[in-house]
């Protein structure tokens, strides 16, 4: 037998240790029983404890406070806000186990806790990784569904929320369990101090090349595609929806802001997925070539880094209630189907009652009502109720209600109920 493949069945069970040690013993470097300052220097590990435990820091308190405000507040919790809760449950499970385990081996310099809570620690870190990829996809494609209606007059509800949601645990566990049974395997990866599958190690019984392709395949290209299209559609909409309209410098900014956060989303995923994605490629491709341990733990810093900037893109980035005077219903605007504006209060914020004026209602784009596009009500243009133009009720002009000028129901000014100025 070739002293190559001798070397390579003879590789321990729980960990990977590089050949170019030339160590005639290495379970003596066992990632479980001894520091792993041969694989870099005690500065090093020290740092990557500091950087994990400001992870911890940061991700337990901004994924519990979108969990937890949803929970709270009623008007948070619309169907198209599940699946970012659970981005937010999956970015829990991966710091509460992935980073904190990680922080704890570094500043040990190994991973000290043993072989059983690796195998622990990789699954389960592997498991929120895949569920959190997999929930962007659903964030894609649920806007996609909404916003685009490629099925007609289908209207999104919370037993399709719940499908999404359940379907990203579902290819989550789908990706994490073969490690387990046989398929590839858990052990320590980069510097020895978090776990996660064997992307190192070819041409034996685990069988990890065909997994990583699997990975690939099913948990980067597909999701990928469906982010890709999803977006590239729903721009394609708004820019077609802006066409009918009069290029103001509203819509530009619209389109504008739109199109900037299509692209930070697009590239989260790619920053927290590509390195690991090209590093497994490289070690399948490359059979046999060396490579720095060191280097190999930057894929794992990238993943475990996106349980704090994810919040941050899809969250923090989309205001619930706030700038423009968005209503009740959804980050990005959505009402039922509206495209930044919404049911209940509308786009830079009037109110029209349960339709609203520029972005409210049940199937209108930039608008409220039924069919209508920048208006509201069965048959108003830029404006609401029965026959009113640039106003809504029976008789207004310019306004709403019974009496209304400019905009008043009884009292208000500019479109508000009772006294309101400006949609307040």
């Amino acid at each position: 037998m070739p002293k190559s493949r001798e070397m390579r069945d003879e590789l321990p069970e729980d960990f990977y240790i590089p050949m170019s040690l030339e160590t005639p013993n290495l379970t003596a470097l066992s990632p479980f029983l001894v520091p792993q300052t041969h694989l870099g220097s005690p500065g090093i590990f020290k740092a990557m404890a500091a950087f994990m435990f400001l992870l911890v820091l940061l991700g337990v308190p901004i994924n519990a406070l979108t969990v937890l405000c949803t929970a709270k507040y009623k008007k948070l919790r619309s169907h198209l806000n599940y699946i970012l809760v659970n981005l937010a449950v999956a970015n829990l499970l991966v710091v509460c186990v992935g980073s904190t385990t990680a922080f704890y081996s570094f500043s040990q310099m190994y991973f000290a806790l043993g072989p059983l809570a690796c195998k622990i620690e990789g699954f389960t870190a592997t498991l929120g990784g895949m569920v959190s990829l997999w929930s962007l996809a659903v964030v894609a494609f649920e806007r996609f569904l909404v916003i685009c209606k490629p099925l007609g007059n289908f209207t999104f509800r919370g037993s399709h929320a719940v499908l999404g949601c359940a379907i990203t645990w579902i290819f989550g566990l789908i990706a994490s369990l073969p490690p387990l049974f046989g398929w590839s395997r858990y052990i320590p990866e980069g510097l020895q101090c978090s776990c996660g599958p064997d992307w190192y190690t070819t041409d034996n019984k685990w069988n990890n090349e065909s997994y990583v392709i699997f990975l690939f395949c099913f948990c980067f290209g597909f999701p990928l595609t469906v982010i890709v299209f999803s977006y590239g559609r729903l721009l394609l909409t708004l820019r077609a929806v802006a066409k009918q309209q009069e290029q103001s410098a509203s819509t530009q900014k619209a389109e504008r802001e739109v199109t900037k956060m299509v692209v930070v989303m697009v590239l989260g995923f790619l920053v927290c997925w590509l390195p690991y994605c090209s590093f497994a490629l490289w070690v399948v491709t490359h059979r046999g070539h060396p490579f720095d341990l060191g280097l190999a733990s930057i894929p794992s810093v990238f993943s475990k880094a996106s349980t704090v900037y994810n919040p941050i893109i899809y969250v923090f980035m989309n205001k619930q209630v706030g700038t423009g005077g968005h209503g009740d219903v959804e980050i990005w605007g959505y009402g039922e189907v509206g495209i930044w504006g919404h049911r209940d209060m509308g786009t830079r914020g009037h109110r029209c009652g349960d339709m609203g004026t520029r972005g409210c209602g049940d199937t209108g784009t930039w608008g409220c009502g039924d069919t209508e596009i920048w208006g509201c009500g069965d048959m108003g243009i830029w404006g609401c109720g029965g026959v009113g133009t640039w106003g809504r009720g029976d008789v207004g002009t310019w306004g709403r209600g019974d009496m209304g000028t400019q905009g008043h129901r009884d009292v208000g000014r500019w479109g508000h109920r009772d006294v309101e100025i400006w949609g307040h």
